[in-house]
């Protein structure tokens, strides 16, 4: 028997013999005191007394405030058993194992009860006992601070790198026009810096000593019909001087040496150069004229080298022009340069830029942004549903029923607003997406105070 049950039998003894009136006199006991006593006395067995405000202030005999009011007498069966109660079971066939704080203070019960505000303690059910972190939130607080939840699922993560740069010439669809003996130039076509022609269209007219009598073997051996060494030789050293294919044919249906000849241009592209004139005496290897072809151009960009690793060639990026803010310019890695540049710390990247429309110019500034994503899909999460700390990254995990477990993750890429996730979240769990700040912030707290309460018990 507890020391308040012998203090409630000495005092039920004295009331009994009419001395209990002289000792709560005594003892400052006013007239509502002993009336409560005595009315306790009738209820049943009274255990101890609390302040009626319900504030943590207790006393094992009948007091009064200090404004003149009675404490609340607590009965035995409003908190503590004596009889060993049966194993509680749920409506649901799920066993209670205890009741915990309302108010997540380190205190549990074996049996329900009341903090010292009046709120119920919570059950914990079988199966909902956890390791400290999870915590359960009733349905109207997280509606309340506004939780939302999104499936893990796999998703194709595009990380895009940007890196400036400029727009170049494709270095294969540049050509110089030029002849490979001494020539006379003897009119040059409508042709100028900076115009557009066509493959097949004339550049010039063109007189050379060597090309002529090259051409008048050649024909000099059509003639003769037994052999075919003959003519084969005269065609190859025509071959060897470089002229036109058109001209060979000309040779071929006509029979008769021209005097001058048309020399074409061998691909269609915008003149970059022209370095002749009208009766210019010109020498082999002089560059006449300079011919590219715009249709495809290179964007040469540079990028920094922590941004290296990912950026491989085949993938697709897109290129940006100041000219052209609004407009994007789809391409393909084609080559990444084996140097670094030891001053910028930067490498040079070539993309390739289908350019039909010629918009494209060379020289522009460029804004590239390079797709360093895998085709293949990830298990990703929104970038909301992360909460990274620094040293650690989480997410929580809605299991259903209010409850909510934080759980530590491996990241991975970062694009379009998902994150890859390598470790830590299956393909379909539940991440909250929203609010879970508050609910990290929760459990942080609830971990705490359990540790103190465990260090208290030991």
């Amino acid at each position: 028997m507890t020391r308040t049950a012998w203090a409630l039998l000495v005092l039920t003894a004295f009331m009994a013999v009419g001395g209990g009136g002289y000792w709560l006199t005594r003892h400052g006991a006013s007239a509502p005191v002993i009336a409560a006593a005595a009315t306790d006395a009738a209820n049943g067995p009274v255990i101890y007394y609390q302040d009626p405000d319900g504030k943590p202030d207790y006393s094992d005999v009948p007091k009064n405030t200090a404004d003149g009011r009675p404490y609340r007498a607590v009965h035995a069966n409003e908190d503590v058993s004596f009889d060993k109660p049966a194993a509680p079971v749920s409506q649901a066939g799920k066993k209670i194992l205890y009741y915990r704080n309302p108010m997540g203070l380190p205190d549990v019960s074996p049996i329900p009860k009341k903090d010292s505000m009046g709120m119920d303690y919570i059950a914990v059910y079988e199966g909902e006992d956890d390791d400290g972190t999870t915590v359960k939130i009733s349905q109207g607080k997280q509606q309340r601070i506004g939780v939302k939840s999104e499936p893990a699922a796999r998703r194709v993560i595009v990380e895009p790198i940007r890196a400036p740069g400029t727009i170049q010439l494709d270095e294969r669809r540049v050509s110089v026009i030029a002849l490979r003996s001494e020539a006379f130039i003897d009119t040059v076509g409508d042709v100028t810096t900076g115009g557009e022609v066509r493959k097949g269209q004339a550049l010039m007219r063109v007189y050379s000593p060597t090309i002529a009598a090259a051409a008048a073997e050649y024909v000099a051996t059509l003639g003769f019909k037994g052999s075919t060494a003959m003519p084969q030789g005269g065609r190859q050293r025509l071959m060897n001087q470089n002229v036109p294919e058109d001209y060979v044919a000309e040779l071929d249906r006509t029979r008769q040496v021209p005097l001058t000849f048309t020399w074409s241009a061998p691909r269609d592209g915008i003149v970059l150069e022209r370095n002749v004139v009208d009766g210019q005496r010109v020498s082999p290897g002089d560059v006449l004229f300079k011919l590219a072809d715009h249709s495809v151009v290179w964007a040469l960009v540079d990028v920094a080298e922590r941004d290296l690793a990912p950026v491989a060639e085949g993938q697709s990026a897109k290129v940006r022009v100041r000219s052209f803010p609004n407009r994007v310019f789809p391409g393909k890695v084609a080559l990444v340069y084996p140097h670094l540049n030891p001053a910028t710390r930067t490498v040079r990247v070539r993309i390739e830029l289908p350019n039909h429309d010629l918009q494209l110019r060379p020289d522009m500034y460029a804004e590239a942004e390079i797709d360093t994503g895998s085709p293949a899909g990830v298990i990703a999460v929104p970038d909301s549903a992360v909460i990274d700390s620094g040293d650690r990254q989480l997410v929580i995990i809605d299991r259903g029923e209010g409850r909510f477990e934080p759980r530590p993750v491996r990241l991975g890429r970062h694009g379009a607003g998902y994150v890859e996730i390598k470790d830590g979240v299956a393909e379909g769990d539940n991440v909250v997406t929203s609010a879970n700040f508050l609910i990290d912030a929760e459990s942080n707290l609830k971990a705490a105070l359990k540790g103190l309460s465990a260090g208290a018990q030991q």
